[in-house]
């Protein structure tokens, strides 16, 4: 029994290796803050082992000056960058919030400000799509962020706009938002919502081919229906 016990507190350096490339794969993909106890499950090491080995991971990463720091916070492991290089992190936000949002990206916003508070899966339930990259340009860009935790099970965090948002579109508060039946059929909001925002509409789909029934179509050509 002492024979299987030190195999588990002392794995080969080769596992070490891979376990603490796993560690390191599962935080950079995590949204939250990731438990030690929850690496421990996945990886099917000891708690004590994960926290042992994120210490030397965030000593490695100390020592070879990097951009980014694993750090320990609520409750969890997360990367974050150096806090050094904050103004280089500024500047490229600053940056990036001149660029247009893309069509998924307004389309998520209004979910946001008509249904907050709301979690990442009812914002994937409505939108049928996986929001979370859309979410975190959002967040990032200052136009909504995380105002709570939702009471169920798991206690998924939940959204909302900011104080940004409402200053972009020139409102007081969100009582100002047109009411949704009559934002929908309303071009005159959604330019509004585009200027405010600067907003350019996004292509998702190919422009649609024309069928031989259309002037200048060919028979050989493929159509939509």
């Amino acid at each position: 029994m002492t024979g299987v016990t030190d195999d588990i507190l002392n794995p080969i350096d080769d596992q070490v290796d891979e376990f603490k490339r796993a560690i390191e794969s599962i935080i950079l993909v995590a949204h939250d803050p990731v438990p030690a106890e929850l690496l421990a499950q996945l990886i099917e090491q000891p708690t004590m082992l994960i926290e042992q080995w994120c210490s030397e991971l965030a000593e490695s990463y100390s020592q070879a000056a990097h951009g980014f720091e694993l750090v320990q916070i609520a409750g969890g492991y997360r990367y974050q960058t150096a806090p050094d290089l904050t103004p280089y992190v500024e500047r490229f936000l600053l940056h990036d919030q001149r660029a247009r949002l893309s069509g998924a990206a307004l389309e998520t916003l209004a979910i946001v400000a008509y249904k907050q508070p709301i979690s990442r899966s009812q914002v994937a339930a409505i939108r049928g799509v996986d929001p979370d990259g859309v979410l975190r340009t959002l967040q990032a860009r200052g136009y909504i962020d995380e105002t709570a935790r939702d009471d169920g099970p798991g206690q998924a965090i939940l959204y909302g706009t900011t104080t940004s948002f409402l200053e972009k579109l020139g409102l007081a508060s969100l009582d100002d938002l047109p009411a949704i039946a009559e934002f929908i059929p309303d071009a005159d909001v959604v330019e509004a919502l585009e200027d405010g925002l600067r907003v350019t509409p996004q292509v998702d789909v190919a422009p649609r081919e024309m069928s031989q029934n259309e002037p200048g179509g060919s028979s050989d050509g493929a159509s939509w229906p």
